[in-house]
């Protein structure tokens, strides 16, 4: 979550991919069996340890201590375990947690980006932003063409109010993987925000060609105010309401933008919602010339 009152806004680059322990374990006979021998308690350890897609937080964060306490695991092995368990504490904001994994990672294996890049995630979403930005840059290091990093240090920069490095480093995520979700929606706010509006449209276009969702409408519809569409402001707000209904800065946006059009009736009961869900939003929009 940025520094923006919306969760919606979020950017889905945060944790990178669960790292998959691979040529750990051999199917044997008893595959197609139901009797759990070591080797298939094993595997299924595996697999939960692996499944943060499909499985829960407490299943993977299950798997993977097993793993780790088993004292028969390899280093790589406990490198991914460490990773993946760091990656569930994550999920379930156990951030202390997390950090503690991905230091245990990162002893046995100093040169692997990915863990680098997630401890990184964790301290920001501590509002630790210089020692998450510090690993960030060891990711980078490590790996210069990971794109996640650069996008996890731009928005880390966004926190920071250094908007110059965000863009410079959206601009880096977007050379690197365009298709990556969250970085066109994240650089048309930062366009945005400093006023660099036809720009900032054309992100937003593509984010929404890439992935409809109420972030980037949001976005797209501050995008639309700052340039005095009413309408088309309205529009996207409304997107974007109707899978987030108590979203603050679209309730608010929307409210703005009634207000403007003459509909002081529909844009006050907009603004008074927005401020019930979040007291700060007015001064947010203030500080985006907006008031």
């Amino acid at each position: 979550m940025d520094v923006r009152s919306i969760p919606a806004r979020s950017i889905l680059y945060s944790v990178a991919s669960t790292l998959i322990l691979t040529s750990l374990v051999t199917w044997t006979a008893a595959q197609g069996t139901k009797t759990q021998t070591p080797q298939s308690t094993k595997l299924k350890n595996v697999d939960l340890c692996n499944d943060a897609e499909h499985g829960s937080s407490e299943s993977q964060t299950t798997g993977c201590t097993t793993l780790i306490e088993s004292g028969l695991e390899n280093p790589q092995t406990l490198v991914i375990a460490y990773n993946n368990r760091g990656n569930a504490y994550i999920t379930k904001g156990k951030y202390d947690l997390a950090i503690k994994d991905y230091d245990e990672s990162i002893k046995l294996n100093p040169n692997y980006f990915k863990t680098y890049n997630n401890r990184g995630v964790a301290y920001k979403k501590m509002g630790e932003y210089d020692r998450a930005i510090a690993d960030f840059d060891a990711s980078i290091r490590i790996n210069p063409e990971y794109a996640n990093a650069f996008a996890n240090r731009a928005e880390t920069y966004e926190k920071k109010g250094d908007h110059d490095r965000a863009l410079k480093d959206f601009d880096e995520a977007i050379r690197l993987q365009p298709t990556l979700l969250g970085v066109w929606n994240g650089r048309c706010w930062i366009r945005t925000i400093l006023g660099n509006l036809p720009a900032a449209l054309t992100d937003c276009n593509e984010a929404l060609r890439l992935e409809p969702n109420a972030a980037t409408f949001d976005t797209r519809g501050l995008t639309y105010l700052k340039l005095g569409q009413w309408d088309l402001a309205i529009a996207d707000f409304n997107s974007a309401l109707r899978s987030e209904p108590r979203l603050a800065s679209s309730l608010y946006g929307r409210g703005f933008a009634k207000v403007k059009k003459g509909d002081q009736t529909g844009g006050n009961a907009d603004i008074g919602a927005a401020k019930s869900a979040d007291q700060n939003i007015a001064a947010e929009f203030a500080r985006y010339g907006l008031n």
